[in-house]
């Protein structure tokens, strides 16, 4: 059986009904969504970091940290997975250069 983001995303709301004292992830939850956010920027920048230091192992494990923070944001905001992946879907008729192309400024 292969992990998903959606395994990941299930995972999440269950802890998210745990009590904050219990879960990580129900203390992030609670401190509210701008605390969220700020931990998936720390992950976000410490990911970059590792990618430039070209350290693979901290890297995988930082993606792992950025993945899972940016799901509690999501959380925390009342966005779907599915909502993501599906604007993902969509860009994915034409290039990349295109879809930026279209987007207003």
């Amino acid at each position: 059986m292969t992990f998903t983001l959606s395994d990941l995303e299930a995972r999440i709301a269950e802890r998210a009904a745990a009590a904050p004292d219990e879960s990580w992830t129900a203390k992030l939850l609670a401190a509210g969504p701008e605390r969220c956010a700020k931990k998936f920027g720390e992950e976000a920048v410490e990911a970059v970091i590792a990618a430039v230091k070209g350290d693979r192992e901290e890297l995988i494990a930082e993606s792992a940290d950025v993945l899972y923070h940016l799901l509690v944001v999501l959380k925390a905001r009342d966005v779907a997975l599915q909502d993501v992946l599906s604007q993902l879907e969509g860009r994915t008729v034409r290039s990349g250069l295109a879809e930026k192309a279209a987007r207003p400024r």
